[in-house]
């Protein structure tokens, strides 16, 4: 758990430069540079020789980057889409582990029961703080370090009751879902910083303004290439907001809000 503090506190101040601003500015700022540099490649074009042997090279080119940017589009939405369940599942997985463990509380005497209990709410909290800590750094980390000082008492509470042959049956079924319970905090914070890398979306940002480039520099045989270029950008740019939009599970409009109702739910556990 330390080691699970420490990587977390690096990430946040190795955090990348993409990830202080929001889904809706990143892809409204691509959308207004992609027509910004329409209109200046269609400035280029009306000033230059040889129309037409400038089309039949530009023409291959352009069909080679579509066909790049849109596989390009598709791995990094499977990409995105993929981890976005990954960390849906994993928070699921968590409910169950920790509604596991307070309902083996029961297998113990009270004494030890009440304890467990008492503790086991602490942690139900530490964990529903951590998900409403959002992006602040400082939240999270209390967060996780409440989840450790209170797994650290759960954990000394059942090594003591295990000690007496009385409670071997309760310790044999509480002891493996305690574990499960303990390192799914680890899962889930491994899953909720394995984002798509920044170098991809980079790399996908370079190919969107460049094909904008390469539509306005060659001759348009339509009558309203600004219309077919415009429309072109938005849809583009709407794939691009929802691609980080399920990157980013905490804010924006795809979060894990009703995922993470199913922890909340086990305080009427208690």
């Amino acid at each position: 758990m330390n080691t699970l503090l420490s990587a977390t506190k690096t990430r946040f101040m190795q955090s990348s430069f993409l990830s202080g601003f929001d889904a809706l500015q990143i892809s409204l700022t691509l959308f207004v540079i992609m027509l910004l540099v329409y209109f200046t490649a269609k400035m280029m074009a009306s000033l230059r020789p040889f129309q037409s042997y400038v089309d039949d090279t530009i023409n291959p080119i352009e069909g080679s980057l579509l066909g790049l940017l849109a596989l390009l589009l598709a791995f990094t939405f499977s990409m995105s889409a993929s981890r976005y369940e990954a960390r849906r599942n994993v928070m699921v997985t968590e409910a169950n582990d920790i509604g596991t463990v307070i309902l083996r509380c029961d297998l113990y005497p009270d004494s030890t029961r009440d304890n467990l209990r008492m503790y086991l709410k602490d942690y139900v909290e530490a964990r529903i703080n951590y998900f409403q800590a959002g992006e602040n750094a400082s939240k999270e980390r209390a967060a996780l370090a409440s989840t450790e000082s209170v797994g650290k008492l759960i954990w000394s509470e059942v090594a003591i009751a295990s000690r007496s042959k009385d409670n071997l049956v309760a310790s044999n079924q509480m002891i493996p879902a305690l574990n499960a319970m303990l390192d799914i905090v680890t899962n889930r914070s491994a899953e909720k910083n394995a984002t798509v890398p920044d170098s991809i979306l980079w790399l996908l940002f370079m190919l969107c303004i460049i094909c904008s480039f390469i539509l306005g520099f060659q001759k348009s045989t339509t009558k309203n290439p600004f219309i077919i270029s415009m429309v072109f950008s938005l849809m583009v740019c709407a794939c691009i907001h929802l691609i980080i939009d399920l990157d980013r599970p905490r804010k924006g409009f795809i979060n894990m809000k009703d995922t993470q109702q199913y922890i909340i739910d086990l305080r009427k556990m208690f």
